[in-house]
């Protein structure tokens, strides 16, 4: 198993301007009023596809923690397949997938199915909000941050 090459808390410090500014930019599309289970899920597919563990776990507590039923977590890797998820949060998924693996460019089809669910504006803001964990990912990628363990349950700790 490889080990860490730097941790998240360390990026804070050494480049405390650069992580200020990359998360700022993840925070706008929910300040401008988009779904944040939704993002959560976005942000956690384009984690599992540029294989940041340290985001990974970091989205998947973050989305037990706001109430993203469990399943839709389980089963986000194969969304495709899966029916439990509505026509917006597979637009947005679909969204991410395309930025995220931006060889492949954003495809007709797929703009027009983000372009049916989401107004111009929050379109862009979902933009910014995939961006900014692309940018998360290849920080955590790159340095191997290790993840957080998941937190003890209070009746768990006493027993």
């Amino acid at each position: 198993m490889s080990h860490a090459r730097s941790e998240y808390e360390e990026f804070k410090q050494i480049a405390s301007d650069a992580y200020d500014l990359v998360l700022a930019l993840g925070q706008l599309a929910a300040k401008a009023g988009l779904d944040k289970q939704l993002l959560e899920l976005v942000k956690l597919r384009a984690s599992q596809i540029n294989g940041c563990a340290f985001c990974v776990q970091h989205h998947v507590l973050l989305s037990e923690q706001i109430g993203v039923p469990v399943d839709k977590l389980h089963l986000v890797a194969v969304w495709r397949e899966a029916p439990i998820f509505s026509p917006r949060e597979r637009a947005a998924l679909a969204w991410a997938e395309a930025l995220t693996l931006l060889p492949d460019g954003v495809g007709e089809d797929v703009y027009a199915e983000a372009a049916r669910e989401f107004s111009e504006t929050e379109l862009m803001y979902l933009t910014s909000a995939v961006a900014s964990i692309n940018v998360w990912n290849r920080f955590g990628a790159a340095f191997r941050w290790t993840p957080a363990p998941r937190p003890v349950a209070a009746n768990a700790a006493a027993s």
